[in-house]
């Protein structure tokens, strides 16, 4: 059956909506051209939206064009304002953008391991708080908030998991009650895999697995472009994968013996010091392992640099990062042989610093491990891509909100 004409108008008022978002402000008539719509009912649905506060009028299309035909038309960003939020054990870090993504204020604080539940809760309520204000944003639309541990599939909700503070879990509930806005949780790892796939590392891909190296350990699947995240949401949650190379095995509630004995950053910095490197974080909270990487990255990349590293810190860096390559390639071997994704990015901050550098010593011992072609890629957005992916989240969430068809 033909759409009725108020289905009609709402469905031409969507793709109007989603044309601009993609290609930014447009005239009537390169929205006509787009959609392949009449005159009259681009010029119909122009009103509609702007009558909505939707849209406006951003600008003209040229020196030379004058009147209603040059008019650039663009979505009205300040319709709704946004947060995202990055909670690791160590601290939160917050963005604060528009409807269209623009960052308005960017703020951080760090939380000892010794603060309680309520101090920690309200440490991270009045950060985003006071970064909404410095963005003058009066109220937010819609939180999105990426933290460690098991999403609840059937809620949404932060389930409580063993080895993660209790603040993390009260922060969602704090929010929820302090600010008028809808609140989206999601696993930190599946959210930079959702921000490689957008603006980094995967964006040709449909179909791969990203493998999180930050202070800890997990991958993101993303199977024929949607994420998956299992029965009870624990897909990815590699640092409890048996592997060899351990003294013991994971249990139940903690991963130690796990595939995180290997590839954490507290396993990397051991590995680092028996080869002799040390290196000093470029920024507060990064982990101790990124610190490494980069530095053992660094010498080999510049054999010429002046001061040259000596042959020893040269042979030690090689040899550091050929036995992390071994390590990393175990667990994503395991991966590879289930999922057959084509394609691993080593994410979070240790992948982004050890660069192809790392990636191809990894693809290497995988192409020997595995008959399955896989290609290895470093993250182009490091430890970033948790807020990014947040934002995205939050902002796709606002904008299905906003530019959802309403009764007329």
């Amino acid at each position: 059956m033909p759409a009725s004409p108020s289905t009609a108008r709402a469905i031409n008022d969507r793709v109007a909506l989603r044309l601009l978002q993609q290609e930014g402000p447009l005239t009537a008539g390169q929205l006509k051209q787009l959609t392949g719509l009449s005159r009259p009912t681009v010029a119909d649905l122009v009103e509609r939206l702007t009558a909505a506060g939707l849209i406006e009028v951003v600008g003209e299309s040229g020196e030379q064009r004058r009147g209603p035909n040059a008019r650039l038309y663009g979505i009205v960003a300040d319709r709704a304002h946004l947060a995202a939020l990055d909670v690791r054990t160590e601290g939160v870090s917050v963005v604060v953008s528009d409807l269209l993504g623009r960052e308005l204020a960017r703020a951080s604080v760090p939380i000892a391991d010794d603060t309680g539940t309520g101090p920690a809760v309200e440490q991270a309520v009045t950060l985003v708080e006071r970064a909404a204000k410095e963005a003058g944003a009066e109220r937010l639309h819609t939180v999105g908030v990426g933290a460690p541990g098991l999403i609840d599939p059937a809620t949404g909700e932060l389930r409580d998991s063993s080895g993660l503070p209790e603040w993390h879990r009260r922060l969602v509930a704090a929010l929820q009650e302090r600010l008028p806005a809808r609140v989206i949780v999601e696993n930190e790892t599946n959210l930079a895999a959702l921000a490689e796939q957008r603006d980094g590392a995967a964006r040709d891909r449909d179909t791969f697995v990203l493998l999180w190296l930050g202070h800890g350990t997990g991958a993101a699947v993303v199977l024929d472009g949607r994420l998956r995240r299992g029965a009870s949401g624990g897909t990815g949650e590699i640092g409890f994968l048996p592997v060899p190379g351990t003294s013991t095995l994971p249990s139940a509630t903690d991963c130690e013996g796990g595939f995180h004995s290997l590839a954490g950053s507290a396993a990397i910095a051991e590995l680092a010091a028996g080869h002799g490197l040390v290196a000093t974080a470029v920024s507060p909270g990064e982990p101790e392992a990124a610190a490494l990487v980069r530095q053992a990255v660094a010498t080999l990349s510049s054999p010429s640099a002046s001061p040259s590293p000596s042959p020893s810190a040269f042979s030690g860096a090689d040899r550091f990062l050929s036995a992390l390559a071994d390590r990393l390639a175990i667990g994503a071997a395991s991966v590879v042989a289930v999922l057959d994704p084509g394609c691993v990015v080593l994410g979070g901050e240790v992948g982004q610093v050890g660069g192809e550098v790392l990636a191809a010593r990894v693809g290497e011992r995988l192409a020997r491990m595995s008959p399955l072609p896989v290609e290895v890629r470093a993250s182009a957005l490091g430890g970033g891509a948790v807020l990014r992916g947040a934002l995205l989240t939050a902002r796709e969430s606002a904008q299905d909100d906003l530019f959802a068809p309403r009764s007329r």
